[in-house]
Protein backbone atom coordinates (compact mmCIF):
# COMPACT_ATOMS: atom_id res chain seq x y z
CA UNK A 1 0.00 0.00 0.00
CA UNK A 2 2.98 2.31 0.58
CA UNK A 3 3.97 2.49 -3.09
CA UNK A 4 0.56 3.73 -4.42
CA UNK A 5 0.51 6.29 -1.61
CA UNK A 6 3.93 7.58 -2.58
CA UNK A 7 2.84 7.69 -6.23
CA UNK A 8 -0.28 9.70 -5.43
CA UNK A 9 1.78 12.14 -3.35
CA UNK A 10 4.19 12.49 -6.23
CA UNK A 11 1.30 13.27 -8.60
CA UNK A 12 -0.04 15.90 -6.18
CA UNK A 13 3.40 17.51 -5.87
CA UNK A 14 3.81 17.49 -9.65
CA UNK A 15 0.45 19.18 -10.19
CA UNK A 16 1.32 21.69 -7.48
CA UNK A 17 4.62 22.48 -9.20
CA UNK A 18 2.93 22.90 -12.57
CA UNK A 19 0.37 25.22 -11.00
CA UNK A 20 3.12 27.36 -9.46
CA UNK A 21 4.98 27.55 -12.80
CA UNK A 22 1.77 28.58 -14.58
CA UNK A 23 0.99 31.18 -11.91
CA UNK A 24 4.52 32.62 -12.14
CA UNK A 25 4.20 32.71 -15.92
CA UNK A 26 0.95 34.66 -15.68
CA UNK A 27 2.50 37.05 -13.18
CA UNK A 28 5.49 37.58 -15.47
CA UNK A 29 3.20 38.20 -18.46
CA UNK A 30 1.24 40.79 -16.49
CA UNK A 31 4.45 42.48 -15.38
CA UNK A 32 5.52 42.76 -19.03
CA UNK A 33 2.40 44.71 -20.02
CA UNK A 34 2.24 48.51 -19.81
CA UNK A 35 -0.95 50.57 -20.24
CA UNK A 36 -0.77 53.77 -22.27
CA UNK A 37 -3.66 56.21 -22.70
CA UNK A 38 -3.31 58.09 -26.00
CA UNK A 39 -4.90 61.27 -27.37
CA UNK A 40 -2.63 61.48 -30.43
CA UNK A 41 -4.43 60.12 -33.51
CA UNK A 42 -4.34 56.32 -33.46
CA UNK A 43 -3.25 56.13 -37.09
CA UNK A 44 0.02 57.89 -36.12
CA UNK A 45 0.55 56.69 -32.55
CA UNK A 46 -0.22 52.98 -32.97
CA UNK A 47 2.75 52.23 -35.31
CA UNK A 48 5.10 53.90 -32.80
CA UNK A 49 3.80 51.78 -29.92
CA UNK A 50 4.01 48.65 -32.10
CA UNK A 51 7.67 49.47 -32.74
CA UNK A 52 8.19 49.75 -28.99
CA UNK A 53 6.70 46.27 -28.53
CA UNK A 54 8.97 44.79 -31.21
CA UNK A 55 12.13 46.38 -29.80
CA UNK A 56 11.49 45.66 -26.11
CA UNK A 57 9.22 42.61 -25.96
CA UNK A 58 6.95 44.60 -23.64
CA UNK A 59 3.26 44.45 -24.58
CA UNK A 60 1.40 47.76 -24.78
CA UNK A 61 -2.22 47.93 -23.73
CA UNK A 62 -3.13 51.12 -25.63
CA UNK A 63 -6.37 52.99 -24.94
CA UNK A 64 -7.05 55.55 -27.69
CA UNK A 65 -9.36 58.56 -27.72
CA UNK A 66 -12.40 58.09 -29.93
CA UNK A 67 -13.21 60.63 -32.63
CA UNK A 68 -16.28 61.68 -30.62
CA UNK A 69 -14.24 62.42 -27.48
CA UNK A 70 -11.22 63.79 -29.28
CA UNK A 71 -8.36 64.62 -26.90
CA UNK A 72 -10.57 64.68 -23.78
CA UNK A 73 -11.86 61.12 -23.33
CA UNK A 74 -8.64 59.59 -22.02
CA UNK A 75 -7.84 62.67 -19.93
CA UNK A 76 -11.26 62.56 -18.26
CA UNK A 77 -10.74 58.84 -17.64
CA UNK A 78 -7.42 59.59 -15.92
CA UNK A 79 -9.16 62.16 -13.72
CA UNK A 80 -11.90 59.65 -12.82
CA UNK A 81 -9.27 57.01 -11.99
CA UNK A 82 -7.13 59.32 -9.83
CA UNK A 83 -7.60 57.24 -6.65
CA UNK A 84 -7.18 53.93 -8.47
CA UNK A 85 -4.82 54.49 -11.43
CA UNK A 86 -5.13 52.03 -14.31
CA UNK A 87 -2.78 53.74 -16.78
CA UNK A 88 1.00 53.92 -16.62
CA UNK A 89 1.61 56.59 -19.27
CA UNK A 90 -0.42 59.33 -20.96
CA UNK A 91 0.56 60.38 -24.49
CA UNK A 92 -1.13 63.76 -24.99
CA UNK A 93 -1.31 65.45 -28.38
CA UNK A 94 -0.55 68.82 -26.75
CA UNK A 95 0.87 70.01 -23.40
CA UNK A 96 -2.18 71.87 -22.09
CA UNK A 97 -3.96 68.74 -20.86
CA UNK A 98 -0.68 67.45 -19.45
CA UNK A 99 -0.57 70.64 -17.38
CA UNK A 100 -4.15 70.07 -16.21
CA UNK A 101 -3.15 66.60 -14.98
CA UNK A 102 -0.21 68.09 -13.09
CA UNK A 103 -2.45 70.69 -11.46
CA UNK A 104 -4.90 67.96 -10.41
CA UNK A 105 -2.15 65.80 -8.88
CA UNK A 106 -2.55 62.95 -11.39
CA UNK A 107 0.95 62.93 -12.90
CA UNK A 108 4.32 62.10 -11.36
CA UNK A 109 7.72 63.63 -12.14
CA UNK A 110 10.16 61.79 -14.37
CA UNK A 111 13.10 63.35 -16.20
CA UNK A 112 14.08 61.02 -19.03
CA UNK A 113 17.72 60.91 -20.16
CA UNK A 114 16.33 61.38 -23.69
CA UNK A 115 14.86 64.76 -22.70
CA UNK A 116 18.29 66.36 -22.29
CA UNK A 117 18.48 68.01 -25.74
CA UNK A 118 14.82 69.09 -25.92
CA UNK A 119 14.53 72.90 -25.40
CA UNK A 120 13.43 73.92 -21.91
CA UNK A 121 10.35 75.78 -23.16
CA UNK A 122 8.87 72.41 -24.20
CA UNK A 123 9.35 70.71 -20.82
CA UNK A 124 7.77 71.07 -17.42
CA UNK A 125 10.58 72.39 -15.19
CA UNK A 126 9.75 69.80 -12.52
CA UNK A 127 9.56 66.87 -14.95
CA UNK A 128 5.78 66.32 -14.83
CA UNK A 129 5.61 66.25 -18.64
CA UNK A 130 8.01 66.43 -21.56
CA UNK A 131 7.25 67.63 -25.08
CA UNK A 132 8.28 65.98 -28.33
CA UNK A 133 7.30 65.99 -32.04
CA UNK A 134 5.48 69.30 -32.42
CA UNK A 135 3.01 71.01 -34.69
CA UNK A 136 3.55 74.68 -35.49
CA UNK A 137 0.64 77.08 -35.83
CA UNK A 138 1.15 78.45 -39.34
CA UNK A 139 -0.68 80.50 -41.93
CA UNK A 140 -1.86 78.48 -44.93
CA UNK A 141 -2.10 80.86 -47.89
CA UNK A 142 -3.59 80.35 -51.35
CA UNK A 143 -0.96 80.78 -54.04
CA UNK A 144 -3.11 83.34 -55.87
CA UNK A 145 -2.15 85.78 -53.09
CA UNK A 146 0.96 87.55 -54.35
CA UNK A 147 1.94 89.44 -51.20
CA UNK A 148 1.52 86.87 -48.46
CA UNK A 149 0.59 87.75 -44.87
CA UNK A 150 3.49 87.43 -42.44
CA UNK A 151 1.76 87.83 -39.10
CA UNK A 152 -1.44 86.81 -37.34
CA UNK A 153 -2.14 90.57 -37.23
CA UNK A 154 -3.02 90.20 -40.95
CA UNK A 155 -6.42 89.06 -39.69
CA UNK A 156 -7.06 92.69 -38.73
CA UNK A 157 -5.77 94.23 -41.99
CA UNK A 158 -8.62 95.85 -44.00
CA UNK A 159 -6.94 94.46 -47.14
CA UNK A 160 -8.20 91.00 -46.12
CA UNK A 161 -11.61 92.00 -44.88
CA UNK A 162 -13.93 89.04 -45.45
CA UNK A 163 -11.10 87.06 -47.07
CA UNK A 164 -9.75 85.04 -44.13
CA UNK A 165 -11.01 82.18 -41.99
CA UNK A 166 -10.17 80.74 -38.56
CA UNK A 167 -11.23 77.53 -36.81
CA UNK A 168 -13.80 77.71 -34.00
CA UNK A 169 -11.88 79.21 -31.03
CA UNK A 170 -13.75 77.00 -28.56
CA UNK A 171 -11.91 73.87 -29.67
CA UNK A 172 -8.47 72.36 -30.23
CA UNK A 173 -5.23 74.15 -30.93
CA UNK A 174 -7.05 77.38 -31.85
CA UNK A 175 -8.23 77.64 -28.23
CA UNK A 176 -4.69 76.95 -27.03
CA UNK A 177 -3.19 79.66 -29.22
CA UNK A 178 -5.77 82.25 -28.22
CA UNK A 179 -5.13 81.43 -24.56
CA UNK A 180 -1.40 81.83 -25.28
CA UNK A 181 -2.06 85.29 -26.76
CA UNK A 182 -3.98 86.25 -23.60
CA UNK A 183 -0.94 85.29 -21.47
CA UNK A 184 1.45 87.09 -23.83
CA UNK A 185 -0.49 90.30 -24.53
CA UNK A 186 -2.74 90.56 -21.50
CA UNK A 187 -6.54 90.38 -21.48
CA UNK A 188 -7.23 93.84 -22.90
CA UNK A 189 -5.09 93.50 -26.04
CA UNK A 190 -6.15 89.89 -26.65
CA UNK A 191 -9.86 90.75 -26.38
CA UNK A 192 -9.32 93.70 -28.74
CA UNK A 193 -7.71 91.27 -31.22
CA UNK A 194 -10.70 88.92 -31.01
CA UNK A 195 -13.17 91.78 -31.51
CA UNK A 196 -11.03 92.97 -34.44
CA UNK A 197 -11.62 89.59 -36.11
CA UNK A 198 -15.34 90.22 -36.01
CA UNK A 199 -14.93 93.77 -37.32
CA UNK A 200 -12.85 92.48 -40.25
CA UNK A 201 -15.48 89.81 -41.03
CA UNK A 202 -13.24 86.81 -40.42
CA UNK A 203 -15.14 83.59 -41.20
CA UNK A 204 -15.27 80.78 -38.62
CA UNK A 205 -14.89 77.15 -39.70
CA UNK A 206 -15.54 73.95 -37.75
CA UNK A 207 -11.88 72.85 -37.67
CA UNK A 208 -8.33 73.55 -38.84
CA UNK A 209 -8.80 70.92 -41.56
CA UNK A 210 -11.89 72.65 -42.91
CA UNK A 211 -10.08 76.00 -42.86
CA UNK A 212 -7.22 74.48 -44.87
CA UNK A 213 -9.68 73.06 -47.41
CA UNK A 214 -11.41 76.44 -47.78
CA UNK A 215 -8.06 78.12 -48.51
CA UNK A 216 -7.00 75.33 -50.89
CA UNK A 217 -10.28 75.78 -52.79
CA UNK A 218 -9.71 79.55 -53.07
CA UNK A 219 -12.76 80.47 -50.96
CA UNK A 220 -10.51 82.39 -48.57
CA UNK A 221 -7.00 83.80 -48.93
CA UNK A 222 -5.48 82.46 -45.72
CA UNK A 223 -6.08 80.81 -42.37
CA UNK A 224 -4.25 79.98 -39.16
CA UNK A 225 -3.93 76.17 -38.95
CA UNK A 226 -1.63 73.43 -37.67
CA UNK A 227 1.47 72.79 -39.78
CA UNK A 228 0.33 69.26 -40.65
CA UNK A 229 -2.85 70.68 -42.24
CA UNK A 230 -0.73 72.89 -44.49
CA UNK A 231 1.87 70.23 -45.35
CA UNK A 232 -0.80 67.65 -46.20
CA UNK A 233 -2.52 70.04 -48.66
CA UNK A 234 0.85 70.80 -50.25
CA UNK A 235 1.55 67.07 -50.62
CA UNK A 236 -1.88 66.69 -52.25
CA UNK A 237 -0.79 69.22 -54.89
CA UNK A 238 -3.16 71.96 -53.70
CA UNK A 239 -2.23 75.54 -54.67
CA UNK A 240 -1.16 76.61 -51.17
CA UNK A 241 1.94 77.61 -49.22
CA UNK A 242 2.64 77.83 -45.52
CA UNK A 243 4.04 80.84 -43.68
CA UNK A 244 5.54 80.67 -40.20
CA UNK A 245 4.08 83.86 -38.71
CA UNK A 246 5.66 86.69 -36.73
CA UNK A 247 9.27 85.79 -37.46
CA UNK A 248 10.65 89.33 -37.70
CA UNK A 249 12.86 91.03 -35.06
CA UNK A 250 9.80 92.40 -33.24
CA UNK A 251 7.54 89.43 -33.97
CA UNK A 252 6.01 87.39 -31.15
CA UNK A 253 7.05 84.15 -32.84
CA UNK A 254 5.18 81.06 -33.93
CA UNK A 255 3.06 79.14 -31.39
CA UNK A 256 4.33 75.57 -31.08
CA UNK A 257 2.15 72.65 -29.97
CA UNK A 258 4.28 69.65 -28.98
CA UNK A 259 3.01 66.23 -28.01
CA UNK A 260 3.55 65.62 -24.29
CA UNK A 261 4.25 62.40 -22.41
CA UNK A 262 3.28 61.95 -18.78
CA UNK A 263 4.09 59.39 -16.08
CA UNK A 264 0.93 58.65 -14.08
CA UNK A 265 1.14 58.97 -10.30
CA UNK A 266 0.72 55.53 -8.72
CA UNK A 267 1.21 53.81 -12.10
CA UNK A 268 0.89 50.00 -11.76
CA UNK A 269 4.15 49.50 -13.71
CA UNK A 270 6.34 52.60 -13.19
CA UNK A 271 9.57 51.07 -14.49
CA UNK A 272 7.94 49.88 -17.71
CA UNK A 273 6.27 53.28 -17.99
CA UNK A 274 9.67 54.97 -17.95
CA UNK A 275 10.82 52.71 -20.79
CA UNK A 276 7.84 53.87 -22.88
CA UNK A 277 8.60 57.51 -22.08
CA UNK A 278 12.27 57.10 -23.01
CA UNK A 279 11.21 55.50 -26.31
CA UNK A 280 8.75 58.27 -27.20
CA UNK A 281 11.34 60.94 -26.43
CA UNK A 282 13.99 59.38 -28.66
CA UNK A 283 15.22 61.08 -31.88
CA UNK A 284 14.19 57.91 -33.78
CA UNK A 285 10.55 58.31 -32.74
CA UNK A 286 10.63 61.99 -33.69
CA UNK A 287 11.99 61.18 -37.16
CA UNK A 288 9.24 58.60 -37.74
CA UNK A 289 6.56 61.13 -36.78
CA UNK A 290 8.18 63.76 -39.02
CA UNK A 291 7.92 61.53 -42.11
CA UNK A 292 4.42 60.26 -41.26
CA UNK A 293 1.36 62.09 -42.60
CA UNK A 294 1.14 64.00 -39.32
CA UNK A 295 4.36 65.78 -40.40
CA UNK A 296 5.47 66.70 -36.89
CA UNK A 297 8.54 68.81 -36.17
CA UNK A 298 11.30 67.11 -34.13
CA UNK A 299 12.41 68.94 -30.98
CA UNK A 300 15.81 67.20 -30.84
CA UNK A 301 18.49 68.96 -32.92
CA UNK A 302 19.74 67.29 -36.09
CA UNK A 303 16.88 64.81 -36.57
CA UNK A 304 16.20 63.85 -40.18
CA UNK A 305 12.94 65.37 -41.42
CA UNK A 306 11.03 66.08 -44.67
CA UNK A 307 11.85 69.15 -46.75
CA UNK A 308 8.38 70.70 -46.33
CA UNK A 309 9.10 71.39 -42.65
CA UNK A 310 11.39 73.87 -40.96
CA UNK A 311 13.51 72.53 -38.12
CA UNK A 312 12.73 73.91 -34.70
CA UNK A 313 16.00 75.89 -34.61
CA UNK A 314 14.96 77.70 -37.81
CA UNK A 315 11.70 78.93 -36.26
CA UNK A 316 11.30 81.92 -33.99
CA UNK A 317 9.21 80.27 -31.28
CA UNK A 318 6.52 82.08 -29.26
CA UNK A 319 7.85 82.15 -25.70
CA UNK A 320 4.96 81.05 -23.51
CA UNK A 321 4.49 79.28 -20.20
CA UNK A 322 2.22 76.30 -20.94
CA UNK A 323 1.09 76.14 -17.30
CA UNK A 324 -0.22 79.71 -17.57
CA UNK A 325 -1.79 78.90 -20.94
CA UNK A 326 -3.64 75.94 -19.39
CA UNK A 327 -5.08 78.12 -16.62
CA UNK A 328 -5.96 80.94 -19.02
CA UNK A 329 -7.71 78.53 -21.41
CA UNK A 330 -10.21 77.67 -18.67
CA UNK A 331 -10.53 81.30 -17.59
CA UNK A 332 -11.45 82.66 -21.05
CA UNK A 333 -14.11 80.07 -21.88
CA UNK A 334 -17.02 82.43 -20.98
CA UNK A 335 -15.53 85.17 -23.19
CA UNK A 336 -15.03 82.79 -26.13
CA UNK A 337 -18.58 81.44 -25.82
CA UNK A 338 -19.89 85.01 -25.83
CA UNK A 339 -17.67 85.80 -28.85
CA UNK A 340 -19.23 82.84 -30.66
CA UNK A 341 -22.72 84.07 -29.73
CA UNK A 342 -23.46 81.19 -27.35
Amino acid sequence: MKQPLRLSMLVVLLFGLLFLIAACGKKQTRAKTVTVYVSEDQVFSEPILKDFEKQTGIKVNAIYDTEEAKSTGTMNRLIAEKDNPQADVYWANEPIRAEVLKQKGISAPYISPNAKDIPAVFKDPDGYWTGFSARARVLIVNNKVKEKPKSISAYLDPRWKGKSVIANPLFGTTTSEIAALFTLWGDEQAKAFMMGLKKNKVAVSTSNGESADFVAAGQYDFSLVDSDDGVNRMRQGKPVSIVYPDQGPNGIGCFIVPNAVVLIKGAPHPQLAKKVIDFLLSPQTESKLAFADCAQIPLHPGVKMPEELKSIDQIKVMQVNYAKVAKKMIEIQPFLKSWMGL
